[in-house]
């Protein structure tokens, strides 16, 4: 038997606990013998505080999001030579250790940056032998990720991974453009074209139900467009907009099957979401044109600037009526054929993110063959130009 661990971080509902289960269903798929076990680092080493800081995190985002994407920007997204995180390596890199000697894995993966920071540590001391492997869960990646002696490094775009190979020095047969893994339910050739004769549209506001999803839909009573609402788990939510008692409002609570999700999604014509990694690449590899109705501060802020440089999503105006918004996409040739082409270009840069070559490169870590020809591979798919 084969182990796997996986660090995402906090228990609350998350992209990085997504993708750690999406990775993990790759594998488990393939191959049953491979124990793929998930650890919050902050749970391990104090559950009361890691609620603390959830409870925390969710409210600082809702009442003071200003002060929060300041905190966030200043403490992990503007290089500085002056930062450091000592007090933290203090705080929990005994742990980290301690958990690595008992649980004896053959593979690490990261996909968040705290615990890879710990990990990258304890490598260039030494102090770890395991295999580590970063897997981004955003369109960017922040100063705290770690990046000496993390092994391998799963990155959502070209441009990131030129960053790695220039700016950090990284060699090249340690950097894939994966894009941000998904559940394998979504990897479906794409259908671009409007499904409907009426517009159905999908919104989102992520697995807590966050954003103004409710003044959004005001002014939307009775059209002609079908809004199917993931409420998540905000039951004050669902509540809301099933009081609404409109026809073309369908709340939804929160769904956890990624069959069902699916099935959502390739009814959809497209998708009204915040921009938060998974989803937004859930929704690309479903070929759905992407609206988006808010961000939260911080990481999803510099997601958004990213994927409007790439045209992959439309922001939406407050300003005007959001059918309006929506069926003058689906009216406007030259914008429908801009999302295509730059849709078509995205996931062309993606395809070493498949599935399948994802699991066989981890399989062949684990199981300590020879790399050469994998590498070979995974860096053919990562640069060859269909």
């Amino acid at each position: 038997m084969k182990k796997i661990l996986f660090f995402p971080l906090l228990r609350m509902p998350s992209g990085h606990h997504q993708v750690a289960d999406a990775i993990s269903g790759y594998l488990k798929s393939r191959n049953s013998e491979i124990i793929c076990k998930k650890i919050d680092l902050l749970s391990e080493w104090n559950p009361m505080m890691e609620s603390f800081i959830t409870k925390t995190y969710l409210k600082w985002i809702h009442h003071f999001p200003r002060n929060y994407a300041w905190v966030y920007k200043q403490m992990a997204y503007k290089s500085s030579s002056n930062r450091s995180y000592k007090y933290y390596e203090f705080l929990f890199l005994k742990k980290m250790k301690r958990i690595i000697c008992e649980e004896t894995p053959d593979l690490i993966i990261c996909t968040h940056a705290f615990p890879s920071y710990f990990l990258s540590r304890l490598k260039m001391q030494n102090q770890c032998k395991i295999p580590v492997i970063n897997i981004y869960t955003d369109f960017f990646i922040n100063d705290v990720w770690g990046r000496e002696g993390v092994d391998y490094h799963f990155v959502p775009s070209k441009t990131t991974k030129m960053e790695l190979l220039k700016k950090e020095g990284i060699s090249e047969d340690q950097v894939f453009v994966t894009g941000i893994p998904t559940d394998e339910h979504f990897d479906e050739v794409l259908n671009i074209e409007k499904k409907n004769s009426s517009c159905h549209v999908l919104i989102s506001g992520g697995s807590i139900g966050l954003g103004n999803i409710s003044d959004l839909l005001k002014q939307n009573k009775d059209s002609e467009v079908e809004y199917f609402v993931l409420c998540g788990k905000n039951k004050k939510l669902y509540q809301k907009l099933k009081k609404l008692n409109c026809k073309n409002i369908h709340p939804l609570s929160y769904i956890s099957s990624r069959e069902r999700m699916n099935e959502l999604y390739s009814k959809a014509d497209a998708i009204i979401t915040k921009p938060g990694g998974v989803t937004i690449s859930e929704a690309l590899k479903k070929g759905l044109p992407i609206f988006i109705h808010s961000a939260l501060p911080g990481q999803e802020e510099i997601n958004l600037k990213i994927l409007n440089e790439l045209k992959l999503v439309n922001e939406l105006n407050d300003q005007q009526l959001l059918e309006d918004q929506i069926t003058g996409f689906f009216r406007n040739k030259l914008l429908t054929d801009q999302f295509n082409e730059s849709i078509y270009a995205y996931l062309n840069d993606i395809k070493a993110g498949k599935a399948a070559d994802i699991s066989k490169f981890i399989r062949c870590l684990i199981d300590r063959d020879d790399k050469t020809e994998l590498k070979r591979d995974f860096i053919r798919l990562d640069q060859e130009i269909i």
